[in-house]
């Protein structure tokens, strides 16, 4: 055996290999001359040379055979047959030559080069090139259809010459069909090459030796049929050249992958010339058959016998590619109906099964699951953990659901379950054993770093529906009724939820054209210094003046602002007028900032830089006198794209605030990373301060960590006298709440402003 790393570099490291090659090249060499040259002997030197060439190309074989891995040691292997084969044949050939002295066309001659045009056809079939079995019945098929598709068009152009009781003697008949089994073998490696990228060597070098032995065979059966040839001629050469060739191939390395044959793989879409390929000569065939036909209006023998066998392979051919369309098509089918990351059923057989079972009539329902927090996975662990989630829920799905309803996949982390008459179970109990089934194990919690649940929503057919787009829509009602619910739940369809659902997508209609229609308009509410009440700063509530519902407050909008992705022009709307509203009070209060929140959809986004410079500088704002206020989950779902961005904005001079603090992901690790500047804490720890020792303790906590980052704090949602001596007492330099003023138009926040001490 040879070692690992020679073997893969493909070098052949004895030296005996080498030198072979060098006496081959010489012996090629020395017979060329010799019969170019028209010596004495030139009939014993051709087949001296041919015998020489055909051993060391056998010998080469077999070494490359015992180099090689398994999938290309059969492929050597036969090729060493081959060279072996025609050496026995070109010996026996010289044998019987010497002793009549003439052509011997004899049956074991012709065995011999017959049996190595089988196993180099077989060679062929084998190497790594041919990856599948229809691929390689394909290869033969159009290999035999050029090669008898050559013969009358050989007969048009030679055999006419040959006397008809030459032909009778099947052993010179098939002698004067070798080039046309030469050209069979071409097409044959052609085909099973013609897709392969990048190209193996060998293969180049192999069709070489082919179109070499072809030229060769050619040309003897010309001579031959015109009665010119004799044994030594110039055209000799060729065939030891082709010989030469195939040993040559041994030298160069495997191919990359070769130990990794993949019968399932792809494979490329065929050139346009590689399927035109086997068609071409057909065409020449039919014009040959009519030119063939002798005075008496009689076609050869020969001429019709091929063609019939010709028709038979094209009737085969055929059939193959009839299969193989069949084959596509339920390919293609599978492909159409089929999701191929769970392998459920996709939206258009959900849709059509659904369409199906309405039609028959009987009860049906719908079951839309949609996953909780999904999102979060894909960014926080990759597209890969969000796919093996996926798969995983698909497979316990299908396994609660078995044989009482239709499993599919609708698109991202959206499911469906159709149970129609012919499931005797009722969805809500279904319902339940699917959200009991997809509370994740322990270790797949761990792996994603939290927990996925899902909410249901539930759909039955009834008279309200005309379509199955209409219980479609009902189900996806319910699935945002049970969202909203809270999560890891399920709601069923009513007419208050489909009457609620009518009022939501009014309301998102009209938010769209609020900021056009300039029905939004800000509140201030202050930020005060806690020991001398001056307002430091005030926060921008934005608010809603509906031209039919009054004023909406934040909670109202808001979140179908996020929904939907309105989120982010209401948000630069605020930043705007924020910054134009702060540059109004500059003259009363100079250091008096403004607040604004982000959310976290245009915290992602990566024109929000472009948005605060352009309205502060839009204002003659001054870039510290804004503040940006984000939440503790914005910001942890941040990728280092966001931190980055947050890192910018500080280093122009804008303030960031964490908002909410305490009631997200509170981490020391985050605090690190994040560019803060202040943290504000939730009203819900300063609601419990004269109740709850806990919270007290937290308040303290809080304050004593913003001082040890240098952060300036902020204590949210003081509303009594008694929260704001607590508040004090823990330190915390800043408040907000009712206790120090409700949100405010601009005007009234103004008027609160302490003037500007005269210079």
């Amino acid at each position: 055996m040879l070692p690992q790393d020679v073997r893969q570099a493909g070098v052949t490291p004895d030296l005996w290999s080498g030198a072979g090659f060098a006496v081959a090249v010489a012996v090629l060499l020395i017979e060329a001359a010799w019969l170019v040259a028209g010596l004495p002997g030139e009939a014993v030197a051709s087949d001296v040379g041919a015998i020489v060439v055909a051993g060391w190309a056998t010998v080469a074989c077999v070494g490359a055979a015992r180099r090689h891995s398994p999938p290309l040691r059969r492929f050597w292997a036969l090729l060493a047959a081959t060279m072996g084969l025609a050496a026995l044949g070109r010996m026996v050939w010289t044998a019987q030559r010497l002793g009549d002295d003439s052509l011997p066309h004899t049956p074991l001659v012709g065995a011999l080069f017959t049996a190595g045009i089988v196993t180099g056809t077989a060679a062929l079939l084998c190497s790594v090139a041919a990856r599948s079995a229809i691929g390689r019945a394909r290869a033969v098929l159009d290999g035999v259809i050029v090669g008898l598709s050559l013969i009358p068009i050989g007969w048009v152009l030679v055999f006419r010459d040959v006397a008809t009781a030459d032909l009778a003697d099947p052993a010179r008949t098939l002698g004067l069909l070798y080039p046309m089994l030469d050209l069979a073998q071409l097409t044959l490696l052609v085909a099973v090459t013609g897709t392969i990228r990048p190209r193996w060597r060998p293969l180049t070098v192999i069709g070489a030796s082919l179109v070499t032995r072809a030229v060769a065979d050619a040309a003897y059966v010309s001579l031959v049929a015109h009665g010119e040839y004799t044994t030594g001629s110039p055209v000799d050469v060729c065939w030891p050249l082709s010989y030469l060739l195939v040993g040559a191939a041994t030298r160069y390395p495997p191919p990359p992958g070769a130990d990794e044959v993949d019968e399932t793989a792809e494979t490329p879409l065929p050139p346009w010339w590689r399927v035109a390929l086997p068609c071409l000569p057909v065409g020449g065939a039919i014009v040959a058959v009519h030119l063939a036909r002798r005075p008496d209006g009689q076609t050869p023998q020969l001429v019709l016998v091929t063609v019939m066998a010709l028709l038979g392979v094209l009737a085969a051919r055929q059939g193959l590619a009839a299969n193989e369309n069949l084959r596509l098509v339920a390919r293609l089918r599978a492909l159409a109906y089929t999701d191929q990351l769970t392998g459920l059923p996709n939206r258009l057989a959900f849709t059509r099964r659904l369409r199906r079972a309405l039609r028959a009539g009987g009860p049906v329902a719908v079951l839309l699951l949609d996953l909780d927090g999904f999102k979060q996975v894909n960014d926080r662990f990759g597209h890969g953990t969000g796919d093996a989630l996926l798969t995983g829920i698909a497979g316990r799905m299908r396994r609660v659901v078995g044989d009482d309803g239709t499993v599919a996949r609708l698109g991202g982390d959206e499911f469906a379950v159709l149970v129609d008459a012919s499931h005797q179970v009722r969805p809500e109990p279904l319902a339940e054993r699917l959200l009991a089934a997809l509370q994740p194990p322990e270790d797949e919690e761990k792996e994603v770093g939290g927990h996925t649940s899902a909410s249901i929503g539930i759909a039955e057919y009834g008279p309200q529906h005309t379509s199955h787009t209409d219980l479609l829509r009902d189900a996806d009602i319910a699935m945002y009724a049970a969202k909203a619910a809270g999560k890891s739940a399920y709601r069923t369809c009513t007419a208050e939820l489909r009457e609620a659902a009518v009022t939501r997508a009014e309301l998102i209609a009209d938010l769209r054209r609020a900021i056009d229609e300039q029905e939004l308009h800000l509140e201030f509410q202050p930020i005060v210094d806690l020991a001398t009440g001056t307002v430091r700063s005030a926060e921008a509530l934005v608010r809603w003046r509906h031209p039919r519902l009054g004023l909406l407050s934040p909670a109202r909008f808001l979140p179908l602002a996020e929904e939907t992705g309105l989120i982010v022009p209401i948000d630069r709307w605020v930043i705007h007028e924020a910054c134009r509203a702060a540059a109004t009070w500059r003259d009363r209060a100079p250091e008096a900032t403004v607040a604004v929140n982000i959310a976290a959809a245009h915290l992602r986004r990566p024109d929000l830089i472009a948005t605060v410079t352009e309205a502060t500088a839009a204002a003659g704002l001054a870039p510290r006198a804004l503040t940006l206020e984000l939440t503790e989950s914005a910001l942890i779902d941040g990728s280092e794209t966001v931190l980055d961005r947050l890192r910018q904005l500080r280093e122009l001079g804008i303030r960031i605030a964490i908002d909410d603090f305490g009631t997200g992901y509170s981490s020391l690790s985050y605090l690190h990373r994040i560019p803060a500047t202040e943290l504000k804490i939730d009203r819900s720890f300063v609601a419990r301060l004269g109740a709850d020792a806990r919270a007290y303790a937290t308040v303290e906590m809080v304050t004593r960590l913003a001082g040890a980052f240098d952060l300036s704090v902020v204590a949210e949602g003081v509303e009594t006298d008694g929260q704001h001596t607590a508040v004090t007492a823990i330190g915390c330099l800043q408040g907000q709440g009712w206790r120090y003023g409700r949100p405010t138009g601009l005007a009234d926040l103004r008027a609160t402003l302490l003037p500007a001490a005269p210079a």
